[in-house]
Order: C-alpha cells, then sequence, then structure tokens
C-alpha cells in the first residue's frame, strides 16, 4: 500500500494525493540528525513527489506542513523549490500552514504533493518472461544521506525512467527496503531468492527514498542501464528466467 490517494474528479481525470513527514530532523537542540531546514523539507517534498510520480499524478501543487517556526517556512519553501526545479517544475504552487501557539522541541514537517492523472494511465505490474528489475541507487539513511550523496537517484533520473515506454513500473524504496517492494510487484518473493548485483542490504530502510526500483521491458535494459550508470543494479530472481 503507497502514501497516496487517488480520487476521480472528472470523466477522465483523478487527483493523486501522496504523503511524507520528518521528525527529529532539522535544527532543533533535541534533533537527531542536524540539518539545515531547507535541506529537511528538499528529502520531505522527494518522497512525497516520487510517490505522486510513480502512482502516474502530474504534480501541480505541494502543501507544507511546519511545526518548527515562523522563521523555518521561507527555508522549507527554498527546500520544495530545488526539488521541483530538478524535475523541471517551475513556479509549482505551495500552501501550507505554521504551528505558532506552541513550540516543538524537535523538528517536524509534513509534506503533502497533488498531482493529476489521465485514467486510462494504468500502471503495469505484471512479472513475465519479459521483463526484469533493477534498482536505481542506493540504499541511505540518516547521515548517510548527506555523506554518500553521489549513491541516491537523482530526481532528474527518476522522471526521465518515469517516462520511458520500457518502463513499466517504477517505485520509491522506503523504509521498508529493496525486498518489499519486489513484493508489492512479485508477491511471496523470498529474501533468499533476491540477488542483486552487488553487496546492497535488501532489508534497509533507503530513508528518502533515494533509490527507486523499476519494473522494465527486457528489450529496454541497455537503455535503461546506460542512462542510469553507476546507480543501476540489476536484480534476478532465483527460480525465474530472467
Amino acid at each position: 500500500m503507497r502514501d497516496i490517494l487517488e480520487i476521480p474528479f472528472s470523466a477522465r481525470e483523478s487527483l493523486i494525493i501522496a504523503a511524507d513527514n520528518s521528525g527529529a530532523i532539522g535544527m532543533k537542540d533535541h534533533d537527531a540528525v542536524r540539518v539545515p531546514y531547507e535541506v529537511v523539507a528538499y528529502y520531505s517534498f522527494r518522497v512525497a513527489v516520487m510517490e505522486c510520480m510513480a502512482a502516474g499524478g502530474v504534480p501541480i501543487s505541494a502543501v507544507l506542513h511546519n511545526f518548527c517556526s515562523d522563521g523555518a517556512w521561507d527555508l522549507f519553501l527554498k527546500g520544495v523549490a530545488k526539488g521541483a526545479a530538478e524535475l523541471g517544475l517551475i513556479d509549482l504552487p505551495v500552501t501550507g500552514s505554521t504551528e505558532t501557539n506552541f513550540q516543538l522541541l524537535q523538528s517536524a514537517i509534513g509534506m503533502i504533493v497533488v498531482g493529476r492523472k489521465e485514467k486510462n494511465d494504468h500502471i503495469k505490474t505484471d512479472f513475465d518472461k519479459g521483463t526484469e528489475f533493477a534498482v536505481i541507487g542506493k540504499p541511505l539513511v540518516g547521515e548517510e544521506v548527506l555523506e554518500r550523496n553521489e549513491e541516491m537517484a537523482p530526481l532528474s533520473l527518476f522522471k526521465w525512467m518515469s517516462e520511458q515506454p520500457e518502463v513499466l513500473t517504477i517505485l520509491p524504496i522506503g523504509s521498508k527496503g529493496i525486498a518489499h517492494e519486489v513484493n508489492q510487484l512479485r508477491p511471496g518473493t523470498s529474501i533468499e531468492s533476491i540477488q542483486i548485483e552487488e553487496h546492497i542490504e535488501l532489508e534497509k530502510s533507503a530513508g528518502p527514498s533515494t533509490c527507486f526500483l523499476i519494473l522494465y521491458s527486457a528489450e529496454g535494459h541497455e537503455k535503461v542501464k546506460e542512462h542510469a550508470g553507476a546507480l543501476f543494479h540489476k536484480i534476478t530472481i532465483l527460480g525465474t528466467d530472467t
């Protein structure tokens, strides 16, 4: 189950509503991870917008829930704008609210991204002999996200993959790890049967979706692999012919 809602609003279109939240990450004394608020908003937006796009939505707005301070608001907007720019979303509308009645000891924000989807834009999830799996990027969490940034899949690469006809399904990896997402597309797959090209922890949290899973047609293998470069990690499932 993804963190999204699909709500029909016309005969042809639906709204896709995707959500993310972040807690104890920011600039307060009691935060577990100390990073600028612009960075916090960027990564929270990243998760929500990837979920929206993975569900077939074209992002049209973002909604920010700020539990940090009035002073953090403009920094949050900069973080959202940075992520939107990487996707070519110029002047993405942003609204939201700030908690000003009480001061929290730790930072917290909530992020919603709203998108539009054509109703006939179905997401293929079939796994058969003509399809293959790969992970783009590596699962990173906490301080790793900042220290090993070059191993994280860029938003621009996620957008490119989502637009390729050879890529049938694209799923951001969340806190439950790669094996969990493989099971979303191929239920009943044991972790022992999943092989990946290099040592990558299959149950490790990917934090702010630092990597994503793709199901793609076999004839698109070279095209997808070449574009992803060193971020491409082929998955083989034992017991199948792929």
